[in-house]
């Protein structure tokens, strides 16, 4: 691939203006192009906004700055964006607690008062005395450092913790001693994408990547990553690679079983296909065993007991069964199956001696139980339909908690007691609505090609359909993720305003398994594209909404699909939502671990055909001078390391120079954050505050 550099100062400013209701008029900060070109199989390709790359660049920090200052003096012209956080803060102001989980003479649980920035990790003795275990809203003074797992000790007595500064997927790792609650040896430090396991009281296993050394530790690629054995009591730097040192995987994860006895290891190049081994920890001279030598589809063990290893797989199932094998002659040729392959996806869990499968029933919750012989129990009675998850304990616990929830039933803890199947109420959240103002059903649409696409819309009671309705589109669409029914404060203000919500279940997602899920990737990622549009032209054709009132909204490879539908037709939206979004598909696989997402996309480098093809949808690409694109709020975060911003940065520089239509192009960043995970309650309902008001203001709405 050749390149070459030279910079050109972009002359000017663009500024916007049109007649509409509301003043949407904007003035853009100058942005700089530079003469970069790159040359894939004879095709070159430019790329001007290449040096919004280097996330170490004053000058790309001033940009930032510039381009917040752009959003912040827009977003503060919007009348009603203050109504609408008081109304998020008033509404996402009730007690939030988990299910309770026990670790030696403790009974553990999270809690979140209200308008906390984390949750807070509390235990209950046996004498009913609660008390605070850890709480990370003292790890930092703004609440953007976060508790991002924890693990015990058999006996309760030490735990292990991870901790995220400003969002990132680095971490850093804790031991502490649970009846002192004093920290007793030092700070591991540059973890990522890890669990943490115990053997016995001794030590752990851990999974990290060599710290970049040159670059940006927040951007620069990370592929080879390396499970590590961490013995109490010796220093970070002794810790020897038990697997990756000599096998380069990008990612690697262990984890040793409930009674000690064996270490498991999966290992992985994308985000799809593991190979599988086991070290037998009972004999110390033990060699490493090979139980599957390739990629070619995905094994979860998930039990442990007599020598017999249960694994959830995708073998010769691709809508997943549970097999069991003797560690003895563990080669895939001697699985037995326990819970075979049905017509539907299949997750399982265990706890308190038994096995739930969790199936999706067109992206539904249904729950069944079973004993180790595969012999079926019953069905778990839900609620209603919805999503129903947990059903995991220690194997030797007598209680199973479980939570459900759906689009208007808010998150709810169920106790179940696996001996007689009966559930009962553990704790209901106290939300300040109504939900019988609510209504949430399943329709199911046809896309392009004539596949049939399920999916979810929910809005208030009596809503009227003359196409006047605010609608937010929200999908994903890949990775084999499933969008099953949740329930939002974010949404619920939506909603109150009028507003309606729909999900479509796309291709490329694992509502239907693999088969769904291939049907989404690589030369099939138009797919996903055509059902998204499909849906938004359902929702136009049966009057829920119009053009000039419909908003799309995504995150991840969800912005990835935002950006590809608005460039393919944005007269079909008046508002994109594009967050933290994957929006270069030429260069994605350059940057930390993002190689990974191969499987799903393919990769520039691959053929002249990939090449081509990933060119012809990549939203940063596509974009053409003289169009009349959507009003897009470009959301990311400076601390993302999972998509860099440099997606988003790009993206919104390019918009804002070819966009010729009156609707504004305005990118948010925020500062100490990433990706999403551990983000504080404070940064999330401004975001969402944000993005609300943004899509009513530029709909035409005066006032809510």
């Amino acid at each position: 691939m050749g390149k070459c550099y030279f910079f050109i100062a972009m002359v000017g400013v663009a500024i916007l203006g049109c007649e509409q209701k509301n003043n949407l008029k904007v003035t853009y900060p100058v942005t700089e192009t530079v003469d970069v070109v790159d040359e894939y199989f004879g095709v070159k390709v430019s790329d001007p906004y290449r040096w919004l790359e280097d996330d170490l660049s004053e000058k790309t920090a001033q940009w930032v700055k510039a381009q917040n200052e752009v959003t912040q003096e827009f977003l503060n012209r919007i009348p009603f964006r203050d109504k609408i956080f008081q109304r998020l803060e008033e509404l996402w102001n009730y007690e939030k607690v988990s299910a309770p989980f026990t670790e030696g003479d403790y009974t553990y649980f999270y809690k979140n008062d209200g308008l906390q920035n984390q949750s807070v990790l509390y235990r209950t003795d046996k004498s009913g005395n609660t008390e605070v275990f850890l709480d990370p809203n003292t790890f930092s003074p703004d609440g953007t450092t976060s508790l991002a797992g924890i693990s015990f000790t058999d006996d309760g007595k030490l735990a292990v913790y991870q901790i995220s500064e400003g969002g990132s997927d680095w971490r850093k790792v804790i031991v502490i001693n649970t009846e002192t609650k004093e920290i007793i040896e030092d700070t591991l430090r540059d973890v990522k994408f890890s669990g943490l396991s115990w053997y016995k009281n001794e030590g752990f296993f851990y999974s990290s990547y060599d710290k970049p050394k040159e670059g940006s530790q927040l951007s620069a690629k990370t592929d080879q990553h390396k499970l590590y054995y961490h013995k109490l009591g010796t220093p970070q730097s002794t810790d020897v690679p038990v697997f990756g040192a000599d096998i380069k995987r990008r990612y690697v994860g262990g984890y040793v079983t409930e009674d000690n006895s064996l270490l498991v290891i999966t290992a992985a190049n994308t985000t799809t296909g593991n190979e599988l081994y086991y070290k037998d920890l009972r004999n110390p001279k033990s060699p490493l065993v090979a139980i599957v030598n390739n990629f070619d589809n995905s094994h979860s063990p998930v039990h442990f007991e007599n020598d017999t290893l249960y694994i959830l797989t995708n073998l010769n199932a691709p809508n997943r069964r549970l097999v069991k094998v003797s560690i003895k002659n563990p080669t895939p040729d001697n699985w037995v199956d326990v819970i075979p392959e049905s017509d539907m996806p299949l997750n399982v869990s265990t706890g308190a001696g038994y096995i739930f499968a969790s199936y999706l029933k067109d992206a539904t919750s249904l729950i069944e139980q079973y004993d180790l012989k595969g012999n079926k129990i019953r069905s778990i009675d839900l609620p209603a339909l919805g999503t129903a998850s947990g059903f995991s304990a220690k194997w030797e616990d007598t209680l199973i908690y479980y939570t459900f929830t759906n689009y208007v039933y808010p998150p709810t803890i169920y106790r179940l007691n696996p001996k007689t199947g009966a559930s009962e109420l553990y704790r209901k959240p106290d939300v300040k609505f109504n939900p019988e103002d609510y209504e949430s059903k399943q329709i199911f649409y046809t896309s392009k090609d004539g596949t049939r696409i399920p999916m979810i819309i929910t809005h208030k009671k009596g809503l009227k359909l003359n196409s006047k309705n605010p609608t937010i589109l929200y999908g994903y669409g890949g990775f084999n993720i499933s969008l099953t029914p949740s329930f939002s404060v974010t949404n619920l203000v939506w909603m109150e305003m009028g507003g309606v919500y729909a999900v479509p279940n796309l291709r490329g997602g694992g509502e239907y398994g693999k088969k769904w899920h291939d049907a989404g990737r690589q030369f099939n990622k138009q797919n996903v594209f055509d059902d998204f549009i499909a849906a938004a032209e359902w929702l136009i054709e049966n009057k829920y909404t119009s053009p000039d009132f419909l908003a799309i909204s995504g995150g991840s490879n969800g912005g990835l699909l935002v950006g590809a539908t608005m460039t393919q037709r944005p007269e079909l939206f008046k508002v994109a939502l594009p967050a933290v979004g994957v929006l270069d598909m030429l260069r994605y696989h350059k940057f930390t671990a993002g190689a990974g997402w191969a499987y799903d996309y393919g990769t520039a480098d691959d053929s002249k055909e990939m090449f081509e093809y990933l060119k012809g949808y990549s939203p940063y690409h596509n974009l053409r001078k003289g169009m009349n694109y959507p009003a897009t709020l470009i959301t990311t975060a400076d601390h993302d390391d999972r998509v860099v911003p440099a997606h988003s940065f790009k993206f919104a520089a390019m918009l804002q120079a070819v966009n010729d239509g009156p609707n504004p192009t305005l990118i948010r960043i925020e500062t100490n954050a990433g990706h999403g995970a551990g983000k504080p309650t404070r940064m999330v309902l401004q975001e969402a505050t944000d993005r609300l008001a943004f899509t009513l203001y530029c709909m035409g709405k005066k006032e809510i």
